[in-house]
Parts: structure tokens; C-alpha cells; sequence
């Protein structure tokens, strides 16, 4: 017969051997959890290298965007420095006309302000050796002397 010390030990026994099973139970639910969420973290993986090499393909692109923009804003500065000089030069030469055409405007108006000779003796007579041509600028003002007696 089965002693009162077997029937204890028999029963302790299956006490343990019940809790292993509760934890097995539990174990395998964890890993259960644990495959599920190993499958979605490598899904995350994947989608984040993904991202990643979406994200270089996208900086190559800028970066090479970002060159061509520079090499076209270096050439428009390059032409607008050019172009500046020629204003600059195409400025100093109006500057000079606009003194000699001031200069010539106020000798006019002194000649158009003088008294005019009493007689034909103080009139200056062309000479022969003054240029007969006379540009466009001098019959201009010349006509506007006349205009302005």
C-alpha cells in the first residue's frame, strides 16, 4: 500500500507539476506575443530602410538641385557684373555730356542775353577758315538761339 509520506509526495507532486503547466501556458502566450510583435518590428524595419533610402535618394536630388540653382545664380552674378561695369562706364560718359551740354546751354543763354550789336560792323563774320559743317547738336542750339532772341 501507498504510504501517507508517498501520498504527500505524490501530491506535492502534481501541486508542481500543475504550476509548471500554468507557466508553460503563460510562456507560450508571451511568445505568442512576442512572434506577433517580432513580425511587426521587422515590418518596421523594413518600412524604416525604406524611409532611409528614400530619404538619400531624396537628399541626392536636393543636393544636385541645390548645385544647379548655385551655378545658375553664379553665372545671372557674373552677367550683372558685367553689366554693372557697362552702366557704370555708359553713367560717366552721360555725366560728361550732361556737363558740356549744361556748359554750352549756359553760354547760350549768356549769348542770348547780351545786347545785340548796333551795328553790322561788330557782328562777327565767318571766316573762312571756321568749319562750314557743323553737327547736328550745334545747328540745334544755334536754332535755339535764333528762336530765343
Amino acid at each position: 500500500m501507498i504510504t501517507l509520506l508517498q501520498w504527500g509526495l505524490e501530491a506535492l507532486l502534481l501541486v508542481l507539476l500543475a504550476a509548471t503547466l500554468l507557466y508553460a501556458v503563460r510562456l507560450e502566450r508571451r511568445l505568442g506575443v512576442l512572434r506577433r510583435d517580432n513580425a511587426a518590428l521587422e515590418a518596421l524595419v523594413a518600412g524604416f530602410n525604406e524611409a532611409t533610402a528614400r530619404a538619400e535618394a531624396s537628399t541626392a536630388r536636393l543636393r544636385a538641385a541645390a548645385e544647379g540653382a548655385g551655378h545658375q545664380v553664379a553665372e545671372q552674378t557674373e552677367a550683372a557684373e558685367r553689366l554693372r561695369g557697362d552702366l557704370v562706364f555708359l553713367i560717366e560718359r552721360g555725366e560728361a555730356l550732361a556737363d558740356r551740354l549744361d556748359s554750352r546751354v549756359r553760354e547760350a543763354r549768356a549769348l542770348a542775353n547780351a545786347p545785340e550789336p548796333r551795328s553790322p560792323a561788330r557782328a562777327l563774320p565767318e571766316t573762312a577758315d571756321a568749319p562750314k559743317v557743323r553737327s547736328q547738336a550745334e545747328r540745334d542750339l544755334m536754332q535755339a538761339l535764333r528762336l530765343a532772341r
